[in-house]
């Protein structure tokens, strides 16, 4: 006997009306409904995730509009600017979203630069920032809080005036959307030290992370950076910058290298993510590649800084060579970070010089001179 008809049976021996059954028999047929769909889509879900991990994600760039926004932290103007509407002119407009944190009052306009992707998209809202202060962090969270107004916004990459893309628009934005990790140069290194005491029980010594600037960061974690309260101002009053050494000023000047030093940009990020205890959730490496060479000069007050990359030196087999990197070695802490292709998306730091010969390669696309500034969106 069916389910339906021991249903009807039983109905009938209480003496139940036919308008009831009829609703009690509807009631059942929705019930049935609703755990199908609610089945089915619990499967598609799974199967979604399931693809995802398997490095499907054109699946996912199918189904939404996800936009990679690029946020560029700059002194004033962009040098590079001629170099990026080359590789904005050849991407999709509904793919990128772009924002600028310059100083207080700059704007983006046709007398500013040649590039009409970057018209009106500085910061109303910006601050004065100086190198090794925490003003630069400051100036970082901002770009994040602004870029995170919009929805589409998935991916958030922070870039300087001097960095490059080494790729095509194309090539990136496949490359970030296919990887559900941030991507965060972060280790541990105990050859200085920059950790504060003071700064405990705040910031716990064994979260101390230090890592590069440049970072590219999923929205969850974006988010975070974004609105963080409880960690910044840890770092505004006890990570700051040690003065640099001034002979000219004699004992006073050697007095102050005796104060803590630490640098909040090289810090912050890294430090807090792994406090909230989202490393697991990170590539552990940074996507702009900086080449690092340490001075002679025993004076140096600087001793390790990047070095510019001019037009001589920006040759294809260079870049060639940067781009076939395909793991990044920490020495701190004896790991290897392995690449699923290549580690580099982007390079700093780049003359104008430098980044015109990247344009006239074709690293980040098509050009033609007679056209370059001719495009509008």
């Amino acid at each position: 006997m069916t389910a339906k008809k021991r249903f009807v049976n039983v109905a009938s021996r209480r003496h139940i009306s036919p308008l009831v059954l009829k609703f009690l028999i509807l009631l059942l047929i929705l019930f049935c409904l609703v755990v199908f769909f609610g089945l089915f889509s619990q499967f598609r879900l799974q199967s979604a995730s399931s693809f995802t991990d398997l490095g499907f994600d054109e699946l996912r760039l199918d189904s939404y509009r996800m936009k990679v926004a690029f946020l560029f932290l700059v002194r004033d103007n962009l040098p590079l600017d001629f170099l990026w509407h080359n590789f904005f002119k050849n991407a999709d407009p509904e793919k990128f979203t772009i924002y600028v944190h310059s100083k207080p009052g700059f704007v983006f306009d046709a007398s500013t630069t040649k590039s009409v992707f970057f018209y009106n998209r500085q910061l109303e809202n910006s601050v004065e920032v100086g190198w090794g202060k925490p003003t630069m962090i400051q100036a970082e969270k901002l770009l994040f809080k602004a870029a995170l107004d919009d929805p589409d916004n998935h991916i958030f990459v922070l870039l300087s005036d001097s960095c490059v893309p080494l790729y095509n628009f194309s090539y990136i934005y496949t490359y970030l959307m296919s990887s559900p990790r941030s991507f965060v140069d972060s280790f541990i290194d105990a050859t200085e030290e920059r950790y504060n005491p003071e700064m405990s029980p705040d910031i716990p010594e064994e979260k101390w992370r230090k890592g590069s600037q440049w970072i590219t960061l999923v929205r969850r974690h974006a988010e975070v950076v974004a609105y963080d309260h409880v960690v910044f101002p840890v770092f505004n009053k006890h990570c700051k910058r040690r003065p640099l050494l001034d002979l000219s000023k004699g004992n006073e000047s050697l007095i102050e290298q005796q104060q803590h030093n630490c640098i909040p940009d090289e810090h912050y990020v890294p430090t807090l993510l792994a406090m909230q205890g989202f490393e697991d959730e990170l590539a552990r490496r940074t996507l702009t590649y900086s080449l690092w060479n340490q001075s002679t000069e025993t004076m140096d007050t600087q001793a390790w800084h990047p070095v510019t990359f001019s037009y001589a030196t920006a040759s294809q087999k260079n870049i060639q060579d940067i781009k076939d990197i395909d793991h990044v070695y920490f020495k701190s802490e004896n790991r290897t970070e392995w690449c699923s292709g290549p580690c580099y998306l982007f390079a700093r730091k780049f003359t104008r010089g430098a980044s015109m010969r990247l344009l006239t390669n074709g690293v980040v696309g098509p050009y033609d001179p007679n056209t370059l500034f001719l495009d509008r969106i």
